[in-house]
Protein backbone atom coordinates (compact mmCIF):
# COMPACT_ATOMS: atom_id res chain seq x y z
CA UNK A 1 0.00 0.00 0.00
CA UNK A 2 1.52 3.40 -1.26
CA UNK A 3 1.62 6.02 1.27
CA UNK A 4 -1.04 8.69 1.02
CA UNK A 5 0.22 11.94 -0.55
CA UNK A 6 2.08 13.87 1.78
CA UNK A 7 1.17 17.77 0.29
CA UNK A 8 4.68 19.66 1.89
CA UNK A 9 6.52 17.90 -0.24
CA UNK A 10 7.88 16.77 -3.60
CA UNK A 11 7.40 13.69 -5.29
CA UNK A 12 10.49 12.43 -6.75
CA UNK A 13 9.35 8.89 -7.40
CA UNK A 14 6.39 7.04 -6.79
CA UNK A 15 6.39 2.86 -5.84
CA UNK A 16 8.08 3.18 -3.74
CA UNK A 17 8.07 6.22 -2.46
CA UNK A 18 11.22 8.95 -2.24
CA UNK A 19 9.71 12.48 -1.32
CA UNK A 20 11.59 15.90 -1.06
CA UNK A 21 11.73 18.53 1.62
CA UNK A 22 11.50 21.93 0.06
CA UNK A 23 15.03 22.98 1.06
CA UNK A 24 13.78 26.92 0.54
CA UNK A 25 11.25 26.11 3.65
CA UNK A 26 14.37 26.47 5.98
CA UNK A 27 13.34 28.20 9.38
CA UNK A 28 14.13 26.68 12.47
CA UNK A 29 16.74 23.89 14.00
CA UNK A 30 13.97 21.01 13.40
CA UNK A 31 12.55 20.15 10.24
CA UNK A 32 8.94 19.59 10.70
CA UNK A 33 7.58 15.21 10.77
CA UNK A 34 5.19 16.50 7.91
CA UNK A 35 7.84 18.60 5.75
CA UNK A 36 10.75 15.72 6.45
CA UNK A 37 12.11 14.06 3.41
CA UNK A 38 11.17 10.43 2.88
CA UNK A 39 13.14 7.60 1.41
CA UNK A 40 12.05 4.34 0.28
CA UNK A 41 13.52 1.45 -1.31
CA UNK A 42 10.26 -0.60 -1.43
CA UNK A 43 6.60 -0.03 -0.36
CA UNK A 44 6.71 0.82 2.89
CA UNK A 45 5.71 -2.05 5.10
CA UNK A 46 2.18 -1.83 7.34
CA UNK A 47 2.91 -2.66 10.87
CA UNK A 48 0.88 -3.47 14.01
CA UNK A 49 2.86 -1.88 16.84
CA UNK A 50 0.89 -4.39 19.23
CA UNK A 51 2.63 -7.35 17.19
CA UNK A 52 6.02 -5.80 16.34
CA UNK A 53 8.92 -7.71 17.53
CA UNK A 54 12.56 -7.21 17.57
CA UNK A 55 14.98 -10.32 17.36
CA UNK A 56 18.53 -9.41 18.48
CA UNK A 57 20.58 -12.62 17.92
CA UNK A 58 23.71 -14.16 16.48
CA UNK A 59 27.02 -14.06 18.31
CA UNK A 60 25.13 -13.30 21.47
CA UNK A 61 24.45 -14.83 24.96
CA UNK A 62 21.11 -14.94 24.83
CA UNK A 63 18.71 -14.06 21.90
CA UNK A 64 16.11 -11.53 22.73
CA UNK A 65 12.77 -10.37 21.76
CA UNK A 66 11.42 -7.21 22.75
CA UNK A 67 7.59 -5.71 22.14
CA UNK A 68 7.80 -1.93 21.50
CA UNK A 69 5.90 -1.80 25.50
CA UNK A 70 9.58 -3.52 26.64
CA UNK A 71 11.49 -1.29 24.32
CA UNK A 72 9.47 1.65 25.90
CA UNK A 73 10.11 0.30 29.18
CA UNK A 74 13.93 1.09 29.01
CA UNK A 75 16.12 3.81 30.00
CA UNK A 76 15.45 6.65 26.82
CA UNK A 77 17.34 9.55 25.51
CA UNK A 78 16.81 12.15 22.96
CA UNK A 79 19.28 13.29 20.48
CA UNK A 80 18.93 15.94 18.14
CA UNK A 81 20.27 14.90 14.72
CA UNK A 82 20.73 15.81 10.86
CA UNK A 83 19.29 12.88 8.26
CA UNK A 84 20.89 13.23 5.02
CA UNK A 85 20.52 10.99 1.82
CA UNK A 86 23.60 9.60 0.64
CA UNK A 87 22.37 10.85 -2.87
CA UNK A 88 21.02 14.52 -1.29
CA UNK A 89 22.18 16.92 -4.30
CA UNK A 90 22.18 14.43 -7.40
CA UNK A 91 20.74 16.18 -9.85
CA UNK A 92 23.20 19.04 -9.80
CA UNK A 93 25.76 15.60 -11.11
CA UNK A 94 26.87 16.09 -14.97
CA UNK A 95 27.31 13.89 -16.33
CA UNK A 96 23.63 12.24 -14.90
CA UNK A 97 24.06 9.91 -12.59
CA UNK A 98 21.21 6.89 -11.47
CA UNK A 99 19.31 6.90 -8.65
CA UNK A 100 16.96 9.17 -7.65
CA UNK A 101 17.04 12.70 -8.61
CA UNK A 102 17.30 14.59 -5.36
CA UNK A 103 17.99 18.56 -5.79
CA UNK A 104 18.72 20.26 -2.00
CA UNK A 105 15.98 18.44 0.06
CA UNK A 106 16.98 15.08 1.07
CA UNK A 107 17.97 16.19 4.29
CA UNK A 108 16.47 16.88 7.99
CA UNK A 109 17.04 17.56 11.18
CA UNK A 110 14.93 15.98 14.25
CA UNK A 111 15.06 15.76 17.22
CA UNK A 112 15.02 11.66 18.24
CA UNK A 113 13.56 9.78 21.10
CA UNK A 114 14.41 5.93 22.02
CA UNK A 115 17.06 3.65 23.21
CA UNK A 116 20.52 3.42 23.23
CA UNK A 117 21.53 0.31 20.51
CA UNK A 118 24.49 -0.26 23.31
CA UNK A 119 21.55 -1.32 25.90
CA UNK A 120 19.60 -3.85 23.50
CA UNK A 121 23.39 -5.21 22.76
CA UNK A 122 24.42 -5.26 26.44
CA UNK A 123 20.91 -7.34 26.72
CA UNK A 124 21.51 -10.04 24.87
CA UNK A 125 25.42 -10.08 25.44
CA UNK A 126 28.08 -9.32 23.26
CA UNK A 127 30.13 -12.30 22.15
CA UNK A 128 34.48 -12.07 21.88
CA UNK A 129 35.23 -11.82 18.32
CA UNK A 130 31.75 -9.23 17.07
CA UNK A 131 33.10 -7.07 14.17
CA UNK A 132 29.57 -5.92 12.81
CA UNK A 133 26.01 -5.59 13.85
CA UNK A 134 23.91 -5.63 11.25
CA UNK A 135 20.26 -3.82 11.39
CA UNK A 136 17.47 -5.47 8.71
CA UNK A 137 13.96 -3.64 8.16
CA UNK A 138 10.64 -5.23 7.50
CA UNK A 139 10.73 -3.54 3.63
CA UNK A 140 11.47 -6.01 0.63
CA UNK A 141 11.71 -6.41 -2.38
CA UNK A 142 14.26 -6.44 -5.37
CA UNK A 143 16.68 -3.84 -5.72
CA UNK A 144 16.77 -1.66 -9.31
CA UNK A 145 20.92 -1.95 -9.89
CA UNK A 146 21.35 -4.31 -12.57
CA UNK A 147 24.00 -6.41 -10.31
CA UNK A 148 21.57 -8.04 -7.47
CA UNK A 149 20.17 -10.99 -5.66
CA UNK A 150 17.74 -12.86 -7.37
CA UNK A 151 15.59 -13.44 -4.85
CA UNK A 152 13.63 -10.66 -2.93
CA UNK A 153 15.46 -9.30 0.17
CA UNK A 154 15.05 -7.07 3.02
CA UNK A 155 16.89 -3.63 3.92
CA UNK A 156 20.01 -4.26 5.83
CA UNK A 157 23.04 -2.18 6.95
CA UNK A 158 26.10 -2.88 9.28
CA UNK A 159 27.53 -0.83 11.86
CA UNK A 160 30.93 -1.99 13.17
CA UNK A 161 30.26 -2.87 17.01
CA UNK A 162 32.31 0.05 18.29
CA UNK A 163 30.01 2.56 16.18
CA UNK A 164 26.60 0.62 17.43
CA UNK A 165 27.85 1.19 20.91
CA UNK A 166 28.33 4.89 20.78
CA UNK A 167 25.57 6.46 22.97
CA UNK A 168 24.06 8.69 20.69
CA UNK A 169 22.87 5.65 18.15
CA UNK A 170 19.61 5.00 19.23
CA UNK A 171 16.46 2.77 17.89
CA UNK A 172 14.19 5.06 17.65
CA UNK A 173 9.95 5.63 18.30
CA UNK A 174 9.50 9.16 18.55
CA UNK A 175 10.44 11.97 16.19
CA UNK A 176 10.23 15.40 17.37
CA UNK A 177 7.67 14.40 20.12
CA UNK A 178 5.85 12.23 18.26
CA UNK A 179 4.94 8.65 17.40
CA UNK A 180 7.31 7.69 14.36
CA UNK A 181 5.04 7.57 11.33
CA UNK A 182 4.78 4.67 8.75
CA UNK A 183 6.57 6.84 6.34
CA UNK A 184 9.44 7.20 8.67
CA UNK A 185 9.83 3.83 9.96
CA UNK A 186 7.09 2.93 12.23
CA UNK A 187 7.43 1.24 14.79
CA UNK A 188 10.99 1.62 15.54
CA UNK A 189 14.25 2.46 12.96
CA UNK A 190 17.62 3.14 14.26
CA UNK A 191 19.25 6.72 14.34
CA UNK A 192 22.70 6.95 13.80
CA UNK A 193 23.59 10.61 13.99
CA UNK A 194 26.66 11.78 11.66
CA UNK A 195 26.31 8.83 9.47
CA UNK A 196 24.50 8.83 5.93
CA UNK A 197 20.78 7.79 6.57
CA UNK A 198 21.27 4.74 4.62
CA UNK A 199 22.64 3.66 7.86
CA UNK A 200 19.13 4.64 9.84
CA UNK A 201 17.50 1.86 9.09
CA UNK A 202 13.58 1.86 8.93
CA UNK A 203 10.82 -0.86 10.21
CA UNK A 204 13.40 -2.69 12.50
CA UNK A 205 12.64 -6.07 13.19
CA UNK A 206 16.38 -8.07 13.66
CA UNK A 207 19.62 -7.12 14.74
CA UNK A 208 22.16 -9.44 14.42
CA UNK A 209 25.30 -9.55 15.48
CA UNK A 210 28.55 -11.47 13.21
CA UNK A 211 32.12 -12.04 13.69
CA UNK A 212 33.09 -10.95 10.19
CA UNK A 213 32.27 -7.89 7.69
CA UNK A 214 28.73 -7.75 6.56
CA UNK A 215 28.87 -8.11 2.92
CA UNK A 216 25.35 -7.18 1.85
CA UNK A 217 23.97 -5.75 -0.86
CA UNK A 218 23.57 -2.07 0.47
CA UNK A 219 27.00 -2.30 2.02
CA UNK A 220 29.38 -3.51 -1.23
CA UNK A 221 27.04 -3.37 -3.97
CA UNK A 222 24.89 0.22 -3.23
CA UNK A 223 25.87 2.90 -1.16
CA UNK A 224 29.80 1.82 -1.57
CA UNK A 225 32.55 3.06 -4.17
CA UNK A 226 35.97 3.33 -4.93
CA UNK A 227 38.58 4.11 -2.96
CA UNK A 228 42.38 4.57 -3.56
CA UNK A 229 45.29 6.01 -0.72
CA UNK A 230 48.51 5.21 -0.28
CA UNK A 231 49.36 3.51 -2.89
CA UNK A 232 47.29 0.26 -2.38
CA UNK A 233 45.05 -1.51 -5.09
CA UNK A 234 41.14 0.00 -4.76
CA UNK A 235 38.84 -0.97 -2.20
CA UNK A 236 35.04 -0.98 -2.53
CA UNK A 237 34.36 1.01 0.76
CA UNK A 238 30.89 1.27 2.30
CA UNK A 239 29.49 4.90 2.61
CA UNK A 240 29.32 6.19 6.09
CA UNK A 241 30.44 9.33 7.54
CA UNK A 242 28.34 13.01 6.55
CA UNK A 243 30.96 15.00 4.46
CA UNK A 244 31.05 18.67 5.88
CA UNK A 245 28.58 20.70 3.63
CA UNK A 246 26.47 23.84 3.52
CA UNK A 247 23.23 25.07 1.57
CA UNK A 248 21.77 28.20 0.81
CA UNK A 249 18.26 28.24 1.16
CA UNK A 250 17.62 31.56 0.56
CA UNK A 251 17.42 33.01 -2.19
CA UNK A 252 16.05 30.01 -4.64
CA UNK A 253 18.11 29.49 -7.63
CA UNK A 254 16.52 31.70 -10.48
CA UNK A 255 15.04 34.21 -7.67
CA UNK A 256 14.65 37.88 -9.08
CA UNK A 257 16.04 39.89 -6.79
CA UNK A 258 14.99 44.16 -6.08
CA UNK A 259 17.92 46.17 -6.64
CA UNK A 260 18.64 48.60 -3.64
CA UNK A 261 17.40 46.72 -0.84
CA UNK A 262 19.81 44.30 1.45
CA UNK A 263 19.95 40.74 0.80
CA UNK A 264 19.62 38.06 3.53
CA UNK A 265 21.76 34.86 2.17
CA UNK A 266 20.33 32.16 4.68
CA UNK A 267 21.44 28.45 5.00
CA UNK A 268 22.38 25.59 6.82
CA UNK A 269 25.53 23.91 7.55
CA UNK A 270 26.33 20.05 9.09
CA UNK A 271 29.36 17.91 8.83
CA UNK A 272 29.44 13.89 10.69
CA UNK A 273 29.96 15.23 14.26
CA UNK A 274 32.47 18.01 14.52
CA UNK A 275 30.94 21.63 15.15
CA UNK A 276 30.57 23.57 12.26
CA UNK A 277 33.17 26.68 12.96
CA UNK A 278 32.82 29.37 10.12
CA UNK A 279 30.60 29.57 6.51
CA UNK A 280 31.41 31.83 4.33
CA UNK A 281 29.35 33.17 1.22
CA UNK A 282 30.62 33.92 -2.04
CA UNK A 283 28.75 36.23 -4.56
CA UNK A 284 30.99 36.15 -7.44
CA UNK A 285 30.88 32.42 -8.24
CA UNK A 286 34.13 31.63 -5.65
CA UNK A 287 36.50 34.41 -6.27
CA UNK A 288 35.96 36.20 -3.09
CA UNK A 289 34.74 34.76 0.27
CA UNK A 290 32.93 36.93 2.56
CA UNK A 291 32.29 35.62 6.32
CA UNK A 292 28.41 34.21 7.49
CA UNK A 293 27.40 34.41 10.67
CA UNK A 294 26.32 31.21 12.76
CA UNK A 295 22.73 31.95 14.45
CA UNK A 296 22.10 28.35 16.31
CA UNK A 297 24.50 26.88 18.97
CA UNK A 298 27.02 24.52 17.84
CA UNK A 299 25.68 20.89 18.04
CA UNK A 300 27.32 18.07 17.46
CA UNK A 301 25.10 16.42 14.88
CA UNK A 302 22.20 19.20 14.38
CA UNK A 303 22.46 21.49 11.50
CA UNK A 304 23.68 25.35 12.62
CA UNK A 305 21.73 27.95 10.43
CA UNK A 306 23.82 30.72 8.96
CA UNK A 307 23.03 34.00 7.37
CA UNK A 308 24.93 36.62 5.32
CA UNK A 309 23.51 40.61 4.54
CA UNK A 310 24.24 40.87 1.00
CA UNK A 311 24.07 44.47 -0.71
CA UNK A 312 24.97 44.44 -4.38
CA UNK A 313 26.32 47.22 -5.73
CA UNK A 314 24.58 47.00 -9.21
CA UNK A 315 21.96 44.57 -10.60
CA UNK A 316 23.12 41.72 -13.38
CA UNK A 317 23.16 38.43 -12.78
CA UNK A 318 25.00 36.15 -9.75
CA UNK A 319 26.39 33.23 -8.73
CA UNK A 320 26.00 32.50 -5.34
CA UNK A 321 27.75 29.69 -3.42
CA UNK A 322 28.51 28.88 0.78
CA UNK A 323 31.18 26.37 1.78
CA UNK A 324 31.65 25.44 5.70
CA UNK A 325 34.36 24.68 7.33
CA UNK A 326 34.13 21.85 10.49
CA UNK A 327 36.16 22.15 13.80
CA UNK A 328 38.53 19.12 12.78
CA UNK A 329 39.34 21.10 9.48
CA UNK A 330 37.19 19.39 6.87
CA UNK A 331 35.95 22.67 4.20
CA UNK A 332 33.71 22.21 1.43
CA UNK A 333 35.37 21.38 -1.82
CA UNK A 334 34.61 23.32 -5.07
CA UNK A 335 34.09 20.28 -7.17
CA UNK A 336 32.49 16.68 -6.89
CA UNK A 337 34.59 13.73 -6.08
CA UNK A 338 34.31 11.57 -9.14
CA UNK A 339 35.07 8.35 -7.24
CA UNK A 340 31.80 8.95 -5.31
CA UNK A 341 29.67 8.48 -7.90
CA UNK A 342 26.22 9.79 -7.40
CA UNK A 343 27.14 9.86 -3.44
CA UNK A 344 28.46 12.29 -1.17
CA UNK A 345 27.22 15.32 -2.83
CA UNK A 346 29.22 18.42 -0.88
CA UNK A 347 31.06 20.35 -3.23
CA UNK A 348 29.74 24.08 -3.49
CA UNK A 349 26.97 23.93 -5.55
CA UNK A 350 25.62 27.50 -7.36
CA UNK A 351 22.66 29.65 -6.84
CA UNK A 352 22.16 31.74 -9.63
CA UNK A 353 19.87 34.70 -8.99
CA UNK A 354 19.43 38.40 -11.01
CA UNK A 355 19.44 41.77 -9.62
CA UNK A 356 17.01 43.44 -11.44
Amino acid sequence: MPLKPIPALITRQRDPDNLESHFSALDGVLTPNDSFYVRSHFEAPVIDPGAWRLRIEGSVHRIVDLTLTDLRGMAAQTHTAVLECAGNGRLFLKPKKDGVQWELGAVGCARWKGVPLAAVLDRAGVQPGVIDVVLEGADSGTPEKADHPKAKITYSRSLPLSKARQPEVLLAYEMNGEPLTRAHGAPVRAIVPGWYAMASVKWLRRILLIDHRFQGFWQTVDYAYWSAHDGQPPEHVPISDIAVKSTIAQPAGNDRIAFGAPVRVFGAAWSAGAAITTVEVSVDDGKLWNAAKLIDEAHEHAWQRWEFVWRPDKPGRYTLRSRATDAAGNTQPAEHNKDHGGYIVHHTLPVVVEVE
